[in-house]
């Protein structure tokens, strides 16, 4: 008798755990995209345009992939009038190795995605946004500490949390 509850315990925890690793994919469906996203602000950060070309690409890319099934539609919702406008703006910054504007565009990237991150969960993890106040622009970031995309190291601590 011990066996068999043991072998059903066993089998029930194995179930949830599936299910709930199912339930937490499906919860960030769109969480590539964040994780994209803060590639191509750590490079700018950095100031490495070409670091930063090639995971703007890598985002257009995670954008394409984004599996439309597994939506929510509360995802759905926001994420599609977001996609073309996102898909541009990390295009741009893939198209040039001028950091200067690749900067440019991240702003309106940048702007675009926060109206994402608003709309739906990305992450089980905090989302900080950030205001660079010398060029008047957001950014987001997965920590508190101020890493400035805008100025990278010329002024890389240049900053404040906004939200």
């Amino acid at each position: 008798m011990r066996k068999i509850f043991g072998m059903v315990a066993v089998f029930a925890t194995a179930f949830l755990q599936k299910n709930f690793a199912q339930d937490i994919s499906k919860q960030f469906t769109l969480s590539p995209l964040l994780s994209s996203y803060y590639s191509i602000k750590d490079a700018l950060a950095g100031s490495n345009a070409n670091h930063a070309a090639a995971k703007a690409n890598e985002f257009v890319k995670a954008a394409g992939d984004v599996d439309m099934n597994s939506m929510t539609p509360t995802e759905h919702q926001a994420f599609m009038p977001l996609k073309e406008k996102l898909v541009s703006g990390a295009k741009l910054i893939s198209e040039t190795k001028d950091l200067t504007r690749q900067r440019e565009h991240f702003k309106t990237f940048s702007d675009n995605f926060y109206l994402l991150a608003k709309a739906v969960k990305l992450s089980s993890d905090p989302i900080y946004q950030q205001y660079c106040p010398m060029k008047k622009a957001h950014w987001l970031s997965s920590e508190a500490v101020i890493k400035n995309p805008y100025f990278g190291k010329q002024m890389l601590t240049c900053g404040k949390v906004t939200a």
